[in-house]
């Protein structure tokens, strides 16, 4: 092949390469795996008010004026096995309360609900793919059988399947041939076994249709949480008879270090309709509650006849847990930036 005059210099054919490779889309794939497109530094200013933030208490003000300024963690959220009953009125609350649409869902999901009837491996080796290109560790919410899921994704990473896990690629949806990813924060090669999730919350998840659907692997792993998550928050109906839990059914626990929150949920509520949050960020009542509410308090439920109160507190719960590691991990995020301040 006959190059053009003045393309044989050596430099200038390093400029002519260099020019295509950052014009490849976020995530493109070459043949050494991703182009890394991290999040660029933070103004000073919003990275100093970042550091300020009280991560567990994050208010209203502190999303608008902050956190809304800072790069945010993928949210991937797997939808039950009921196909009519989508995440989608989930994602469309978790905008409506400030987090950003685009970080939400994989490219290819409709309305930024995902299948529960997935490949956890591959759920696994998109989630590494995100770190790495993003420089955020994504999050996990799973309703009914899309609890499952990402119960399962975390024993994924913790090995308990098979010892390497190939990275996943959801913008060719595609496998890259390689088990490992660079860290994108300490630039170290590591393998996508042992990755962890900083939070990861499975709601109205039972084991009864894991023994109707044949998932008897997941049986005795169902209530026992690894390390491989460093937060998790189990939501549970008192009599949800589509999931099989009942009062005193088996808690979630913690096989070691994970954080594990069990949260019983208002016999008013209805399994498929769990995800329907929307309307509690349409409505100013319900919407202040939600921003002023905190685990540890038991704070009284509105009192207002024309509220609709159905689901709010587990989209209120839900929703600080987002707030608070929106702010860890840009925090992790904008440390190296500025060079592990």
């Amino acid at each position: 092949m006959r190059l053009l005059p003045g393309l044989s210099h050596p430099l200038v054919a390093c400029a002519i390469v260099l020019t295509l490779i950052a014009a490849l889309p976020a995530g493109a794939a070459t043949e050494e795996g991703p182009v890394m497109r991290l999040p660029a530094s933070i103004d000073p200013v919003i990275a100093q008010r970042l550091y300020e933030l009280d991560c567990e208490h994050v208010s209203a003000h502190d999303v608008a004026a902050v956190l809304a300024h800072v790069p945010a963690p993928r949210i991937l959220l797997f939808q039950g096995s009921f196909a009519p009953f989508t995440m989608a009125p989930f994602a469309r609350f978790l905008i409506a309360m400030g987090y950003p649409e685009e970080r939400l869902g994989n490219p290819h999901d409709t309305g930024h609900s995902s299948e529960s009837f997935a490949d956890s491996a591959r759920i696994a080796g998109t989630l590494a793919w995100y770190y790495e290109t993003e420089g955020m560790r994504p999050l996990i919410i799973g309703h009914s059988q899309g609890g499952m899921l990402a119960i399962r994704v975390l024993y994924e990473f913790a090995g308990a399947y098979a010892d390497n896990i190939a990275v996943w690629n959801p913008i060719t949806d595609a496998a890259l041939p390689r088990t490992t990813i660079v860290d994108p924060l300490s630039g170290a090669r590591r393998p996508v076994v042992g990755l962890t999730v900083p939070y990861t919350a499975a709601i109205a998840t039972g084991k009864l249709p894991r023994i109707l659907l044949g998932q008897w692997a997941m049986l005795a792993k169902l209530r026992r949480i690894p390390d491989t998550a460093e937060e998790f928050t189990g939501f549970a109906l008192a009599w949800d008879f589509i999931a099989g839990e009942f009062p005193g059914a088996e808690p979630y626990a913690a096989t070691g270090s994970a954080v594990v929150r069990n949260v019983t949920l208002p016999a008013t509520y209805t399994h498929v309709g769990l995800p329907m949050a929307d309307h509690l960020a349409a409505n100013g009542v319900t919407h202040a509650w939600i921003e002023k509410y905190t685990p540890e308090t038991n704070a009284v439920l509105p009192d207002a006849r024309d509220v609709d109160t159905t689901n709010l507190i587990h989209a209120a719960d839900i929703w600080h847990s987002v707030k608070k590691h929106w702010c860890r991990e840009a925090r992790r995020l904008t440390a190296h930036q500025q060079g592990g301040r």
